[in-house]
C-alpha cells in the first residue's frame, strides 16, 4: 500500500468503485475478504476425487485457489464484478431440440469474455489510482487459480447454485465474473442467502448426469469440459449424451428457475457471430480450418482449435437424424489428416449405418 492510500476514505472509495464498475458496463460490483479457509475442504475433496479429469493446472495450484495473498503477495481485498452475456439469440430449447442444428452455449455466440472484461477491470483499476495514486493490485478473468464463485459470492454478488455457477436473484446465472485482486483494505460486503431450496432442477436436466451431487461436478462427464478442456477423445459411452451441443452446455442454466430473470446484454461484444445460435452442423463441419480461424477470431471457441472443433461437430452429426446432408458430410471428411477427427468421423458413420 503506497503512502497516498494511508489516510483513504474507504467506505467512500468502496461506493465510488461500485458507480464506476457500473458505468464500465459491470452490472454489479462486491468487495470480498481473502479468508477462504472453510472452502479449502471441499476444494480438496474435490480433487482427490479426481473430478478435475485432464484439468492438470487445477491440481497443480491445489489450495492456492483457496489462498488468494499467495497468488498476489499482499492481497486483503478481492473487487469482484459480473458482467451479463445473455445475447439476442435463437430459443436454445429449439435449437438442442433440432438435431441437425449446432448448439453452442450462449456465452461463446459472441467476443471471446476474457478480452471483454479483462480490459474493464483494467480500466476500473486505472479510474481507482487516478482517485488514490498507485496501489497494489492485479486483474484476473478465469485467467489464474481464483475461486471466482467463491468470491464472488463472498461479495454479495449472488449465491452458489446446485450446479456450482453463481446465481443472482435478479439476473440468475447469465454472466462473466472477473477480480481485481488488491491491497486496499476496503470494508468488504456481507454475502447473501442460498435461494436454491429444495429445486433440484439442474441436477435432473444434466445430459450427462455430470452433477453427481447438490453442489458437486464431476467434470469428467461435463459436457462444457468434454467439448472444450478435453484434448483427446470424447469417450463413446459418453457421445450419445452430447447430442448437438458442440461447444459448452447450457442445460442446468435453462432449467434454472432464476434465469426468467436474466436480461438480454446490452454489450455489442456478446452480440451473436457468424450465426452461431442456430446454425446447421452439416455447414459449420464444411468450415476449412483457415475459414474457422478467421470466423473465431475473438471468439472463445477459437482457443480450442480447429481439430477439436471437428471433434465435436463429428459427434453431433452422428447423433444427428440420419439424412443425405449428414451422411455427406461425414463422407466428405472420412479421410481428414487429423487422426482424432477421423476417429469420431468413423463413429458417426457407423451410427448411420455408413
Amino acid at each position: 500500500m503506497s503512502d497516498t492510500t494511508t489516510h483513504c476514505d474507504y467506505a467512500a472509495l468502496t461506493r465510488a468503485i461500485k458507480v464506476w464498475g457500473r458505468e464500465l458496463g459491470f452490472q454489479s460490483v462486491g468487495i470480498a475478504d481473502v479468508d477462504l479457509a472453510a472452502a479449502e475442504a471441499g476444494l480438496a475433496a474435490w480433487l482427490a476425487a479426481g473430478f478435475h479429469g485432464e484439468m492438470d493446472y487445477m491440481a497443480r495450484y491445489g489450495l492456492k485457489r483457496a489462498r488468494p495473498a499467495e497468488l498476489r503477495p499482499g492481497t486483503l481485498r478481492v473487487i469482484s464484478a459480473r458482467m451479463n452475456y445473455r445475447p439476442q439469440a435463437a430459443e436454445a430449447w429449439s435449437v438442442i431440440g433440432s438435431a441437425h442444428k449446432a448448439y453452442i452455449a450462449r456465452y461463446a455466440t459472441g467476443r471471446d469474455y476474457h478480452k471483454v472484461l479483462r480490459h474493464r477491470l483494467r480500466r476500473l483499476a486505472r479510474r481507482i489510482e487516478r482517485e488514490i495514486g498507485v496501489f497494489g493490485h492485479r486483474v484476473y478473468t478465469d485467467s489464474a487459480p481464483v475461486m471466482e464463485v467463491e468470491l464472488a459470492a463472498r461479495s454479495g454478488l449472488g449465491w452458489r447454485g446446485k450446479h456450482t455457477l453463481l446465481l443472482s436473484r435478479d439476473a440468475g446465472s447469465y454472466f462473466f465474473l472477473g477480480e481485481i485482486y488488491t491491497d486496499l483494505p476496503l470494508p468488504a460486503d456481507a454475502p447473501v442467502a442460498d435461494h436454491c431450496g429444495s429445486c433440484s432442477k439442474c441436477l435432473a436436466i444434466c445430459p450427462t448426469g455430470a452433477i453427481v451431487a447438490p453442489y458437486r461436478v464431476d467434470a469428467r462427464r461435463c459436457i462444457s469440459y468434454l467439448t472444450i478442456e478435453l484434448k483427446g477423445a470424447i469417450p463413446p459411452e459418453l457421445r450419445p449424451l452430447v447430442g448437438n451441443r458442440v461447444y459448452g452446455c447450457d442445460d442446468c442454466q435453462l432449467a434454472c428457475p432464476w434465469n426468467r430473470y436474466a436480461e438480454v446484454s446490452s454489450e455489442p461484444d456478446f452480440r451473436v457471430r457468424h450465426g452461431l445460435d442456430d446454425a446447421e452442423l452439416a455447414h459449420l463441419f464444411a468450415w476449412s480450418e483457415s475459414q474457422f480461424r478467421e470466423r473465431m477470431a475473438g471468439s472463445a471457441i477459437h482457443r480450442i482449435g480447429f481439430e477439436r472443433w471437428s471433434r465435436n461437430l463429428a459427434v453431433g452429426l452422428g447423433n444427428a437424424p440420419t439424412s443425405a446432408a449428414a451422411v455427406a458430410a461425414l463422407r466428405s471428411r472420412a479421410d481428414d489428416p487429423s487422426p482424432l477427427v477421423r476417429e469420431h468421423v468413423a463413429w458417426a458413420m457407423q451410427r448411420h449405418g455408413i
